[in-house]
């Protein structure tokens, strides 16, 4: 299950986190992004978590870890970003997104 997140749970849920967390930014108008949710859905696991973020929603947020392309993923371990990828790529390379390999 994908939780979605706004600004008032974004510390808590991503940069105060003990997992790994892969954040989705998106939008609802966004056809890349209506077809990475699914391949997202399948890499639930218990290891990280993975969340999203509609950025015309949460302007705040894609402002702050400038996002100006979606998708966009963004990985983060221990509230820091360590990894990132733009536009829609395939459930193998998400898995090496979040160092599955």
């Amino acid at each position: 299950m994908i939780k979605e997140l706004t600004k008032n749970n974004f510390e808590e849920e991503v940069l105060k986190s003990d997992k790994k967390v892969l954040v989705d930014f998106n939008a609802d108008w966004c056809g890349p992004c209506r077809m990475l949710r699914p391949i997202l859905e399948e890499l639930t696991n218990e290891s990280y978590d993975i969340v999203s973020v509609n950025i015309d929603e949460e302007d705040v947020l894609a402002e702050e870890y400038n996002v100006s392309s979606i998708p966009c993923l963004v990985v983060f371990e221990n509230g820091k970003e360590v990894n990132r990828s733009i536009g829609l790529i395939p459930k193998e390379e998400i898995e090496k997104l979040l160092g599955g390999e």
